[in-house]
């Protein structure tokens, strides 16, 4: 990976902790999801205008089933995303999400792809495997996390995995733009969130008022975070990007702990830790 790729993928697993944990802040927020995808829109829609404008892209039919489907990924991990926030601590959920994804592409491509398993990676995994039990308290302490706040990690991981895969081919293959590509899913968000955010407008009123400050940031942060990583992932094999991002799941965890007071303990930060020196074992070259 060349240096200018990963300062692209640190800084965004840098910005997708932070707006995480403003996602964790507005937790009990009914209709979070469709306001920050609204100010997304909003936000970024100058923007985007002008990269159509100037690059004036010609669509086929794959390039529509690829944002079709990174669309649709990404309204199910918001969602899942934001439940299990809702449900258990930023220190649960966070790290096994970002955790579950790398591990997943691993098995994909030795099941699907037949790609040959080496001694490294088979640690790597078992490394991942071994910081998400921690995490989740199944081993190493005598407190486990809820079973709730796993399930949605690991959904939310298991959506993470499909829409890396789906948008990696849609910026590497398709060329179509990063910007282009989080603009589809915000604006799908907004639209088949609205029904049901008109219906409950009284409350989407107080949660704007209310939860202003995480919108804001969430609606800015979410986008540029991953439109550095569909960047990098134009400069280097997805394969070494997507585990790179989990960078972040250490961030995620020590801001669990500390900045949100989560009765966490330091074998989830091990945990953590653990997942990402497995997830950077998968990149390096046996």
């Amino acid at each position: 990976m060349t240096l200018a790729a990963l300062s692209l993928v640190l800084l965004a697993a840098l910005t997708h902790a932070s707006w995480n944990i403003c996602a964790k802040f507005a937790a009990q927020s009914r209709h979070f999801v469709w306001l920050y995808s609204a100010g997304s829109v909003l936000i970024y829609g100058p923007v985007v205008i002008a990269v159509l404008f100037v690059e004036r892209p010609v669509f086929e039919m794959r390039h529509w089933l690829a944002l079709i489907a990174t669309s649709v990924l990404h309204l199910l991990y918001s969602l899942s995303l934001q439940t299990g926030y809702r449900h258990s601590d930023m220190s649960v959920v966070y790290p096994i999400a970002r955790g579950t994804g790398p591990l997943l592409s691993f098995i994909g491509a030795g099941m699907l792809l037949g790609e040959a398993l080496t001694l490294q990676s088979i640690v790597g995994m078992l490394l991942i495997v071994g910081g998400i039990l921690l995490v989740a308290g199944l081993i190493g302490h005598h407190r486990r996390a809820p079973r709730i706040g796993v399930f949605y990690g690991l959904l939310t991981g298991t959506l993470i995995s499909a829409y890396t895969l789906n948008d990696g081919w849609a910026v590497k293959v398709l060329l179509i733009s990063p910007f282009l590509i989080d603009f589809t899913g915000n604006l799908f968000r907004t639209v088949v969130l609205a029904p049901r955010a008109w219906q409950d407008r009284a409350r989407v009123a107080l949660e704007a008022r209310t939860y202003r400050k995480p919108v804001i940031v969430v609606s800015i942060l979410g986008p540029l975070g991953y439109i550095l990583v569909l960047f990098a992932m134009r400069m280097a094999p997805v394969s070494h990007v997507a585990p790179a991002r989990e960078l972040s799941t250490l961030v995620g965890a020590w801001f669990g702990s500390c900045l949100l007071r989560e009765d966490s303990g330091p074998w989830r930060i091990v945990g953590a830790g653990l997942i990402v020196v497995g997830v950077i074992s998968l990149t390096l070259p046996a």
